[in-house]
């Protein structure tokens, strides 16, 4: 996952409902996916994090002192200032980035 090229908003922002739930005509339903897609957006970067930061750890036996090198600090500031995973969410749905198949018999009316 490319976070650099994201162009989600880092602030809050008022977003028109009508152009959140256009895909599914339920605004519930569109609440639903962009919660499951920024769930798993977030545990990739939970991921990600973790391993980078493995990259750079000193283990010492001693409890005595527990401390970041630079680089988990670098790191860790590095991923504080990305956007958060629900606003990755509803800007992967606007651009309609977001798989998302109506379950429903397209027969009813």
């Amino acid at each position: 996952m490319d976070l650099k090229k994201s162009s989600a908003p880092i602030n809050t922002t008022t977003i028109d409902k009508n152009l959140v739930d256009a895909p599914t005509n339920n605004i519930y339903e569109a609440i639903s996916v962009i919660s499951k897609r920024a769930t798993q957006i977030n545990s990739e970067i939970k991921k990600e994090l973790l391993e980078k930061l493995d990259e750079f750890a000193t283990y010492n036996d001693s409890l005595d002192e527990i401390f970041e090198n630079k680089e988990q600090i670098e790191v860790s500031k590095f991923y504080e200032k990305l956007p958060k995973p629900h606003s990755l969410a509803v800007q992967e749905w606007l651009e309609d980035k977001i798989y998302y198949r109506n379950t429903k018999e397209t027969g009813e009316k």
